[in-house]
Formats: structure tokens, C-alpha cells, sequence
């Protein structure tokens, strides 16, 4: 990594910590890593709390992910995987903490966020930066979070 040390602030949250950087499917894992601490922000404050880390993580997401993308010189890095934590988290504040909607609500948010259906793509390919880094998986999420919402309604 040129010119960014694996201890910056800027590497340890756009890398979810180092989760970004485990072998394969860096964004998976990031997704993953967000689970537990979706759970625990619901349990501890309920969707306000789990929403409002989110957006946080949006923000500085936004921020972090430009900071290592410019660092690195690559637009947008792979191991950066702070956007799948927002994202995984907004799909997740529809539903209470319930371990099956939780794995429906991982699955559906990485359906979204590879199959990358409009408006995800073009915002995936033309926004630049954090923030065209950070946007495409919140659209994705948003897709996720809809079909979560309606399979809860339905079961």
C-alpha cells in the first residue's frame, strides 16, 4: 500500500479492520463482520441506534475509502469493505434481531451488491471517489433491505 500504513485510521475502517484484506471475497467477509455489531446496536438502542450507525459509517466511509482509494491509486479498492458495513446495517434495520432474517438479510444484500441492478451499476461505474464508493451499496442495500422487509411481513 503506497504511502498508507495498514495502522492509519483511514486503512483500519475502509478495511472493516483488516476484514477487507482476508483472502477471496473481501467484500463478504466485510459483511460478515458487520452481523454481531448489528446485533448489538438493535439490541442495545433498536433500529434508531442501528440506523444511525449506519449513516455514521456512510459518512465516514465517504471520507476513509477516498482516503486509501487516493493512497493506493486505485478508484475503487477491493479490500475496502467499510460501504458493505453500511450497507449490511441499513438492510438489517427493518427487521428485529432474528437470526434467520439476519442470514436472509446477509444473502440478499450480497445478491444485490454483486448483481448490481440499476441504479447500482451506473452508480457503481460513474460516481467517483468515497462517495461512488460508498453509494453503490447503499442502492444495493436498498433493494435488500425492500425484499427483507416484505419476507418478514410474509412469514
Amino acid at each position: 500500500m503506497t504511502g498508507l500504513s495498514s495502522w492509519h485510521p483511514a486503512a483500519l475502517l475502509s478495511t472493516w479492520f483488516g476484514c477487507g484484506r482476508l483472502p477471496f471475497i473481501p467484500g463478504t467477509w466485510g459483511s460478515l463482520a458487520a452481523l454481531p455489531l448489528a446485533w448489538g446496536l438493535f439490541h442495545s438502542g433498536g433500529r434508531g441506534l442501528l440506523l444511525g450507525a449506519a449513516a455514521i459509517c456512510f459518512l465516514v466511509g465517504c471520507w476513509t475509502s477516498q482516503v486509501y482509494a487516493t493512497r493506493t491509486g486505485r478508484s475503487d479498492p477491493s479490500e475496502v469493505v467499510i460501504d458493505e458495513v453500511a450497507g449490511q446495517w441499513l438492510v438489517l434495520s427493518v427487521v428485529p434481531n432474528d437470526l434467520m432474517l439476519y442470514v436472509a438479510g446477509f444473502l440478499l444484500f450480497r445478491l444485490f451488491d454483486i448483481w448490481k441492478p440499476w441504479p447500482v451499476r451506473w452508480a457503481d461505474q460513474t460516481l467517483p471517489g468515497g462517495f461512488g464508493i460508498m453509494v453503490d451499496d447503499i442502492l444495493a442495500a436498498l433493494y435488500a433491505a425492500a425484499l427483507l422487509w416484505l419476507l418478514k411481513e410474509a412469514i
